[in-house]
């Protein structure tokens, strides 16, 4: 785990790729990979295996407890955690991401979040968000997934409306490519209280908004190209 202080701003968490986790290397270049991305299936597994590292690192941080666990032979006083975080997702493109963390986090609360961007003529776009299903957020560690972190508009939506509605106790997000303009982004808007989990960092945005070199939309690659919104 590294902590990386950006512009003397932000104190964020990655992990470390090159160190603890040479694996995810490989699945982040093979999502970005135009060769291989045409396969669906393993576009998708490979999201929800950075899904799995991200939920096994992030449970090191979390709330424990020592319960008493009755074996057939005796009584063993076992570590779990304290409380279930609740994993979030922005639909569609967080799903298979989402599914990873829920590979691991098998016990946790689910929250779905439908954001969007809507283009307008000028080639600008706004954020939409119109639906978000979840349960009380009060006093719980929300732990939102997203495969890309670009411009940071859609989280920092997504944050806001769900501090409307309720008082979560953290807030962690979990990405597979984050742009360094997305991340400062958040903390303009968000302060430090934002934990970011990234797979790796992308130094620039294009002018549609997308991460440069990123891997395209992730989105259409998990589940097939849609309907311009």
């Amino acid at each position: 785990m590294l902590l990386i202080n950006l512009q003397n701003q932000i104190i964020f968490m990655i992990i470390n790729l090159s160190n603890e986790h040479s694996l995810i290397t490989n699945w982040i270049a093979e999502i970005r990979d135009v060769t291989i991305q045409s396969d669906r299936l393993r576009f998708r597994r490979n999201l929800q295996r950075i899904g799995e590292i991200a939920a096994y690192e992030i449970s090191k941080g979390l709330p424990s407890e020592i319960v008493d666990v009755h074996t057939p032979l005796a009584i063993h006083k076992s570590k779990m955690l304290k409380h279930q975080p609740v994993l979030a997702t922005v639909l569609r493109a967080g799903l298979p991401l989402h599914q990873g963390m829920l590979n691991y986090f098998d016990k946790a609360d689910n929250a779905f979040i439908s954001a969007y961007r809507k283009h307008h003529t000028d080639g600008s776009f706004e954020i939409c968000l119109e639906y978000m299903s979840c349960p009380n957020l009060d006093n719980r560690i929300v732990i939102i997934s997203d495969p890309m972190l670009a411009t940071g508009a859609s989280l920092v939506k997504t944050i806001e409306f769900m501090r409307e509605q309720y008082k979560p106790a953290e807030i962690y997000f979990v990405c597979a490519i984050a742009s360094k303009q997305g991340i400062e982004y958040i903390h303009q808007q968000c302060g430090n209280e934002i934990k970011i989990w990234c797979g790796d960092i992308d130094e620039k945005l294009n002018d549609k908004g997308y991460i440069v070199p990123g891997l395209g939309d992730a989105g259409d690659l998990a589940y097939g190209t849609k309907m311009q919104a």
